[in-house]
């Protein structure tokens, strides 16, 4: 099992990065946590999971390990994948998906696409006793936080569109709504827009 990936960051999008470690380029699937903590960065160490199945071997990168136990934990209710917990801890910070699963706030995580009311039950009926109260001092609401740096409002849409697309939602959808939220928010940075969407689509 890979534990972790560190190396040049040479690619990066809200949904993927791409790190050369040894002359060899690992494309990681990450969460919008993961994306902030590591943009703007040239060397970086991921944490991995390997999600592997008879016709694909995927790989899912964290930014610290307390965010891969969450991901990890999501994994072992029934009905959820790697697609599916890697859109939920996009839709929360660490600290935030702790707090919703111990107060049993089912209403917030339905609000994540992909969860009904009864999967939602069975994340916080499984995992309330498991998300302890460390989670979230490493990673503490920092989505938002850190300027995005990007060069004025377009690119900041087409990434968040690309973003969403590649996490599963038809292009068109997240177009419309990228551009309404924009629209009623232009200082957003793509983190926040993407945030937002999920929220909406």
């Amino acid at each position: 099992m890979i534990e972790y990936v560190k190396g040049e960051l040479t690619e990066l999008t809200p949904a993927t990065a791409v790190v050369e470690c040894g002359g060899v380029g690992y494309l990681l699937n990450i969460s919008l946590n993961a994306y902030t903590a590591i943009q703007g960065k040239k060397e970086v160490k991921l944490y991995v999971y390997e999600a592997i199945s008879e016709d694909a071997h995927t790989l899912y990168g964290f930014a610290d390990k307390t965010e891969r136990e969450l991901f990890l934990q999501l994994l072992t209710v029934s009905g959820v994948g790697g697609n599916t917990a890697r859109m939920i801890i996009s839709s929360f910070t660490p600290q935030e998906l702790a707090n919703v699963i111990r107060t049993g706030n089912e209403r917030l995580l339905k609000s994540v696409k992909g969860i009904g009311l009864k999967t939602a039950q069975r994340i916080i009926v499984d995992l309330k006793d498991k998300v302890g109260g460390a989670v979230g001092q490493q990673v503490n609401g920092s989505i938002g936080q850190q300027a995005a740096g990007l060069a004025g409002g377009s690119q900041v849409m087409d990434e968040a569109i690309s973003a969403l697309v590649m996490l599963g939602f038809p292009s068109a959808a997240s177009q419309k709504v990228v551009t309404a939220i924009f629209k009623d928010s232009p200082t957003l940075t793509v983190e926040q827009v993407i945030k937002e969407a999920l929220k909406r689509l």
